[in-house]
């Protein structure tokens, strides 16, 4: 960590950054990344409390490892649990509350805890120090673990991580536990919403809107990248973008009962029955007053917008029940589907995450596909159904696409 008065400073400073994330997932990466830096560890991971006796690994980071992996590249880590006891360090830290600093996990004596080697040996990575953190809510319940691994020196030396940067990483843990409870609080109030469409339509469950929003951000951030977007504010819209594509189908608990649950394909009166929900949804965002109010309106709306303009709703204005834009009416009174770029762009990049998910997944009326037949499907509609620049950007992250299924599979 920076030397003298700066330290504090910084702690600050970097309180403000995570204090701006709202959703999750996004938070985890960017405490472990911000503590990272303030430590000048190499690597880290956090995990958060899934139960009364149980970690659950969430997010992980390795400069090491990372600098190996093709530019652009992700780490790829898997989710697992860890119990809630004395034998590991991590369940350690969450059983008692008490923060460890270990200088080298390689040579543990007489504790009860021990260190795992495992994930050193598959991943051909060298653990030393470690400094372990709990992160306590205001009522000093353990809610998550953070582990910072092998702290460097100026000349990129592995060294144990200095006691007297003990305090400021407490105050920071702190922090950022306060931060994780409100990110946590506004997931749940987002599922419960998600709940309600959930017993009107048996297919919009909580896994599945959570692997839409988390391919959303993923596929946002690979396409931004390819357009030289500033990261700040790739950030930014990944935060929002990841929270409000899990609404994008919230519409649907204005439809009926019959077309939402009928086990077989819906007749032509019911599909256009169905294709309100967007309109529905949209709704339901009038009036924005905050940014993710605002995208996620353009979600609910333009998620099923084509690319080459045979998509639904089109230029219609949700104010007016979805009547037709003047200027955008066609001979049959219906308004003209919107038409590439005229799709707001998380609109287009929700309509290629949804469709991956749904036909990846088990439906009522069918099996999941494969996943060549998923890919085949998705290139099919490059330029037709989706915007031929995120399907490119789709398929640069495949891996990633892959991890997050695992994360949110059932």
């Amino acid at each position: 960590m920076p030397n003298g008065n700066h330290k504090l400073q910084q702690i600050l400073d970097m309180n403000q950054e995570i204090e701006q994330v709202r959703d999750v997932d996004v938070l985890l990466e960017k405490v472990l990344a911000v503590a990272r830096k303030l430590a000048n560890a190499d690597a880290g991971s956090i995990y958060v409390v899934k139960d009364e006796d149980e970690l659950e690994f969430k997010h992980s980071q390795n400069d090491t490892l990372q600098q190996e992996l093709d530019p652009g590249k992700k780490l790829i880590y898997n989710t697992f649990t860890v119990p809630i006891n004395h034998k590991s360090i991590s369940g350690y830290v969450a059983s008692t509350g008490e923060l460890l600093n270990i200088p080298d996990v390689y040579e543990l004596q007489n504790v009860p805890y021990s260190f795992d080697p495992s994930y050193d040996q598959r991943s051909h990575y060298l653990t030393r120090s470690m400094l372990t953190l709990p992160l306590k809510n205001n009522q000093n319940r353990v809610i998550g673990v953070m582990q910072l691994i092998n702290a460097k020196n100026d000349a990129g030396e592995i060294v144990a991580f200095a006691e007297e940067d003990i305090p400021l990483m407490r105050i920071f843990a702190n922090n950022a536990a306060m931060a994780l409870e409100r990110a946590q609080m506004t997931r749940a109030i987002i599922l419960r919403m998600i709940s309600m469409a959930e017993l009107r339509d048996p297919e919009e469950t909580g896994t599945h809107v959570n692997r839409v929003g988390a391919y959303s951000s993923e596929i946002y951030e690979a396409w931004a990248k390819r357009r030289g977007i500033p990261q700040l504010e790739i950030d930014n819209f990944k935060d929002i973008l990841r929270m409000a594509a899990m609404l994008h189908d919230v519409g649907k608990v204005g439809i009926k009962d019959e077309i939402l649950q009928k086990p077989g394909r819906l007749n032509d009166l019911e599909y256009e029955t169905m294709k309100l929900h967007v309109v529905m949804g949209a709704k339901l965002f009038l009036n924005p007053q905050s940014e993710f109010d605002e995208i996620a309106g353009q979600i609910a709306l333009n998620h099923h917008e084509r690319w080459d303009g045979t998509g639904y709703p089109g230029h219609v204005d949700p104010r007016r029940n979805g009547e037709p834009i003047p200027g955008y009416e066609l001979a049959n009174g219906k308004a003209r589907g919107k038409k590439g770029e005229e799709i707001p762009i998380f609109g287009r990049v929700v309509a290629v995450a949804d469709v991956y998910d749904a036909l990846s997944s088990k439906r009522a009326y069918k099996d999941p596909w494969t996943e060549e037949d998923v890919f085949n499907e998705l290139r099919k509609g490059a330029g037709k159904h989706f915007d031929p620049e995120i399907i490119e950007a789709f398929f640069t992250i495949t891996d990633v696409i892959r991890s997050v299924a695992q994360r949110y599979s059932g």
